[in-house]
Formats: structure tokens, sequence, C-alpha cells
């Protein structure tokens, strides 16, 4: 059994010049549904939110047309799974109705001692890293996946 958890972030740059724009109102409608199943699936954690139950209102980026999302998993199967085999899977096919290519990566996962809740500065830092550096052991992308460290006492790393 690990003492890691896989946290991660994802972030999108909206067609629409903010999250109320008609063009997005399918997505938005449809928003708590993915993140109620995103915590009623196997290996789900945690999830960033806000008040109003998701993160659309936070902006790291100070850009009104870019959207994040930070959650933490078990491990990566339990999020590609997640992903790529329920229902959020049918909006990941549909994204270009929403969102623009972003240009550069839009997704980094990180290994985080279990227990550990990332913060939403944490989590635009290792996008960046991952951004300006590529994958490694310390950032990565679906593409490019490492395994969580072998560590028997996660104390000794932090």
């Amino acid at each position: 059994m690990s003492n890691y958890h896989l946290a991660e972030i994802n972030i999108a740059k909206m067609k629409g010049v903010d999250i109320n724009d008609p063009i997005m109102k399918e997505f938005v409608d449809n928003l708590d549904l993915i993140n109620t199943l995103a915590e009623k699936s196997e290996g789900f954690v945690w999830r960033l939110k806000d008040d109003s139950y998701n993160a659309t209102n936070l902006n790291p980026y100070n850009d009104e047309q870019i959207i994040v999302n930070v959650s933490v998993w078990e491990d990566i199967e339990t999020l590609e799974h997640y992903m790529y085999k329920t229902f959020h899977s049918d909006f990941l096919k549909r994204r270009k109705e929403w969102f623009l290519k972003f240009g550069k990566a839009a997704t980094a996962m990180w290994w985080i001692p279990k227990g550990h809740i990332p913060t939403l500065e944490e989590a635009v830092e290792k996008l960046d890293y991952l951004q300006q550096n590529g994958p490694s052991h310390l950032v990565f992308d679906f593409k490019n996946k490492f395994s969580a460290p072998e560590f028997k006492d996660v104390s000794a790393i932090e």
C-alpha cells in the first residue's frame, strides 16, 4: 500500500468571455453532475471547490476565460477510470465545443503524502513547472506517467 495519493490540476481556456457566456451553458449545466460523479468515483479523495460547490469562480491566472480544477485521487488508475470510462468522457470528447486549444500542458499530476491537501497556489506552481521543464518524477502528465515514490516513511521526504 502506498503512502501517497495523486494530485492533479487541469485548466482550460473557454471559448466564452467568461463562465456565464451562453456558449458555456451546456457545460455549466452539467458541472454539478460531473463533480458529483467524481466525488462518488472509486479512488476519489478530494477536490477544490468554493461556496458554489465548484471552482469556476477561482481565478489564479487573472483571466476570466480560464477555469481550473484541482483534485486528489488514490492513484493514476482511478483518475483515468473516472476521466475516460464514465459520463465524464462524453464531455472530454466534446471539449472543443467549449474550450480553445491551450497550446501547452493543461494537466499536471504529482504525488503527495497521504493526508496532504494541495493548495491552489501549489497546483498552479506544479503546472507552471511542467510547462517550463517538461515531465519528470516531480510533475508529469498522462503521456509521461511516473509511479509513486517508494519511501516507507513519508516524513523523511517532507
